[in-house]
């Protein structure tokens, strides 16, 4: 669907994001960022998100001098408070308890570096859970699934039956907002369809 004009570097170990990019045809190599992952005293959800996405992105780049280097990070917010990855299965199941029957919102930023060049964005989609009885907790975290993703779901595999209703961009809730990020590397020169 796409081709590159320029070398694009995703700074993330997530395999939704590589899945979702090589879909569109876009070659890219995987660097992977360490950075730590803890919101600022006063940071917003949105801000969080953007902060931790240019930091990745900037953490990779100077490995890769003439490439793009693309960040995501996304965060689910109940309310005020940010729910990142469970440590463990009784955190999966708390943060699953407490999404049941509620709406709450996903936010993923992205964010684009090239030395001193950066263009940041910020993406939120609503989302609604049916009601979860506790066993159908129980048995979602069992798959191991929930484990390695915020807010212990994952839209796109067995977690999509616990989802009522979603407002706003699904490829955002699983990791990367495609339309805002193929508009900006086709903004930035990088890809240009095929």
């Amino acid at each position: 669907m796409f081709r590159n004009l320029q070398p694009l570097v995703l700074a993330s170990g997530s395999p939704r994001r590589r899945e979702m990019l090589a879909e569109l045809g876009l070659e890219f190599t995987v660097a992977v960022a360490a950075i730590a992952e803890v919101a600022g005293a006063g940071e917003g959800p949105a801000d969080f998100a953007r902060r931790l996405a240019l930091e990745k992105a900037a953490a990779v780049a100077p490995g890769f001098p003439e490439a793009w280097v693309l960040g995501a990070d996304t965060v689910v917010v109940l309310e005020d408070r940010i729910l990142g990855k469970p440590a463990d299965a009784g955190q999966a199941e708390a943060m699953l308890a407490a999404l049941s029957g509620r709406e709450h919102t996903v936010w993923t930023a992205f964010a684009l570096c090239r030395g001193r060049e950066q263009a940041v964005a910020a993406v939120s989609t609503r989302v609604w859970f049916a009601e979860l009885d506790p066993a159908l907790i129980r048995a979602y975290v069992a798959t191991g699934e929930p484990l390695d993703k915020a807010g212990a779901y994952g839209v796109q595999g067995r977690g999509g039956a616990l989802v009522a209703k979603i407002e706003g961009s699904v490829s955002n809730v699983i990791g990367l907002p495609l339309a805002e990020v193929t508009t900006a590397l086709i903004t930035h020169d990088i890809i240009v369809p095929s």
